[in-house]
């Protein structure tokens, strides 16, 4: 069995890859490693499974174009790959456009009329829901940022195809995904950097903002069993254990066994207030329960970033000393699943 991972180098993507490597696939991995964060990550995401002998990589951008051999006799397409994050959302359109939009577009032209997919899943977000997306997957979206508005028109772009087309997708919306290999921007990266390194932490807003927090492998897990989901489904996956900011300090400060330094900012336009994934069809259509707790999660991510920083680096390739001499913890993304990549 072929699977196709695009946006194979990020932070979800790659553990993606090395689960269906585990699982005896043959994976074939694209990325265009765009500026959002630096490349040195992803390249050293992709180290741990590139010189798999079931692997291929193509670095590629989707929205100029897919190759139809890339995509011909694959039996299931994990659709990851995008431009990640609220902030810059708002400045630079053109770019979630072309990278959240176009190139579903792209890829959904190139599988339609494939004898051979079964499955196309496609990585959205609980942003298109908006401000508060907490429930099950009847809630009204409502994005509150330009990302979240380009992430639930690709998802309607599958809509279609599925209808005209008979392209087989699901959709899974990622609430908040944490864990070994998160994006450097991302909240709990900058929160756990900023504990170890003794700098402060750039809090937005009033810290009472609520995430239901889902471990990567869990994410994973639900990942991989949505290949053998009916056609046109869309399932919310969380990991079902809320916490607000103000408690995840508390708890890192306990994991470190160092105070979080908090220098209060305002709130960033179109961020969250509340998200809680119920994940009651998910669990009935496919078995699927998260088995992480965010204490045992944290604690993960942290060891694992440690391990970074002894080694002379931080998530973002700078040495201790770059990282404490330059480093600002600004804009923080609490992780909100979507955001990928």
């Amino acid at each position: 069995m072929r699977c196709l991972v695009t946006g194979a180098a990020g932070f979800i993507g790659s553990h993606l890859c090395e689960r269906l490597l585990a699982d005896g696939y043959t994976v074939t991995g694209i990325d265009c490693f765009t500026d959002y964060y630096s490349r040195a990550i992803k390249e050293r995401n992709l180290s741990h499974f590139r010189s798999h002998p079931h692997f291929t990589f193509y670095e590629l951008d989707l929205s100029v174009g897919v190759p139809s051999e890339l995509v011909r006799g694959a039996d299931y397409v994990f659709h990851l790959a995008a431009m990640a994050g609220l902030t810059r959302s708002w400045l630079d359109f053109d770019t979630y456009t072309r990278h959240n939009l176009t190139a579903t577009h792209r890829l959904l032209e190139a599988v339609k009329g494939s004898s051979t997919l079964k499955r196309l899943i496609y990585a959205s977000t609980s942003s298109v829901y908006g401000r508060y997306a907490s429930g099950d997957e009847s809630l009204p979206t409502r994005p509150s940022s330009p990302y979240g508005i380009t992430k639930l028109a690709a998802e309607q772009l599958c809509r279609v195809y599925g209808d005209e087309f008979g392209v087989p997708c699901v959709v899974l919306r990622y609430f908040s995904v944490y864990g070994p290999r998160q994006r450097p921007e991302m909240g709990y990266h900058l929160f756990i950097n900023a504990i170890l390194l003794g700098q402060p932490i750039k809090l937005t807003g009033d810290g009472l903002q609520v995430r239901g927090n889902t471990y990567i492998a869990d994410c994973v897990e639900a990942t991989v069993r949505a290949m053998q989901a009916p056609p046109g489904e869309i399932y919310n996956l969380g990991g079902g254990e809320m916490v607000t900011l103000l408690d995840v300090f508390k708890k890192l400060e306990r994991i470190i066994g160092k105070p979080a330094i908090i220098e209060r900012h305002p709130p960033r336009p179109g961020d969250q207030l509340a998200t809680a994934a119920d994940v009651s069809k998910l669990a009935r259509h496919l078995g699927w329960k998260p088995t992480t707790g965010i204490d045992e999660g944290l604690a993960q991510q942290v060891a694992w970033q440690k391990t970074l920083l002894e080694n002379g680096k931080n998530p973002s390739g700078y040495s201790i000393q770059q990282y404490e001499k330059s480093h600002e913890l600004s804009q923080s993304e609490f992780p909100d699943n979507q955001r990928h990549g």
